[in-house]
């Protein structure tokens, strides 16, 4: 695990939302990390006027911010200070950024020590196994997109009571059709990977044996909808069709629970899990 670099969050206020799943990352692997919430100092970022150089643009937070603090790189070096990002973070090293949530994803899963089995493989085997990992997280923040326009299924500037009657209809669908679906690819992930290391229901992994960045994103996710949609997950679960998916939640909110307990972690409200009652009517 390489735990030299420093790392700054930087995301909206209050809620967890696409941070949220950086910020498991790093609070599973015991890693340091600053959550930045300045929305003016980030939307410099965004604007790309917060950093010298040539650049890939930014679209949205999540942002990434990493740097080798100087003492811990070549100390022949002198830190940059002359652009607003460095002066910002203070001395050391020079500050990179990455946005998008698979692509911090990606980048911090080997560093943290998030890749479980596969970071034991080699050659192709290690390159499909991590590629594993990447597809149940990519089906994760699908749902995750697909649960966010239950609300605003029209436009995402509107504000939900412009679009109440289309946000029904698109509940609906996401309900009878579009969940049990995200949960049966999930479940069966989870049976296969069990069968493989032949353990019960608990006790499971997405891929392998281990918690990866896709266990973590799949239970970002399903928390989320308990919030959101309380009676639709309940009759989900009661179904019995799911019942790994649960179990699987369960298991790693107890290797989350210290954190999921303080104030580090942000309460759902008015980001993309959204409790409306008349959303999650049957």
């Amino acid at each position: 695990m390489t735990t030299k670099e420093e790392y700054t969050l930087f995301y909206w206020p209050d809620i967890p939302g696409r941070g949220e799943f950086v910020r498991l990352c790093f609070e599973k692997a015991g890693v340091a990390y600053k959550d930045n919430d300045d929305v003016p100092y980030f939307s410099k970022l965004l604007s790309g006027k917060q950093e010298s150089g040539v650049g890939t643009p930014h679209f949205a937070v999540p942002i990434l911010g990493v740097r080798v603090p100087a003492e811990a790189s070549d100390s022949s070096k002198k830190a940059k200070t002359d652009d607003a990002a460095d002066v910002k973070h203070a001395s050391g090293g020079t500050w990179h950024y990455i946005s998008q949530t698979p692509a911090i994803l990606n980048f911090l899963a080997p560093r943290l020590g998030l890749l479980g089995d596969a970071d034991r493989l080699e050659g192709l085997e290690r390159d499909v196994g991590i590629a594993h990992i990447q597809q149940l997280c990519a089906t994760a923040f699908d749902l995750n997109t697909e649960t966010h326009d239950t609300h605003h299924p029209v436009s995402v500037s509107s504000f939900y009571d412009d679009q109440k009657a289309e946000a029904k209809k698109r509940s609906a669908d996401f309900r009878q059709n579009r969940l049990p679906k995200f949960l049966g690819v999930f479940e069966l992930a989870l049976h296969k990977e069990g069968e493989a290391a032949n353990t019960e229901t608990t006790g499971r992994r997405l891929v392998g044996t281990q918690t990866t960045v896709a266990d973590l994103s799949v239970y970002q996710v399903i928390d989320g909808l308990l919030f959101a949609f309380p009676k639709c997950m309940q009759h989900l679960q009661q179904s019995g069709k799911y019942d790994r998916v649960f179990a699987h939640h369960d298991e790693l909110a107890a290797e989350l629970k210290h954190y999921l307990e303080s104030d580090r972690r942000r309460r759902y409200s008015n980001g993309i899990f959204r409790h409306y009652p008349e959303l999650d009517d049957e």
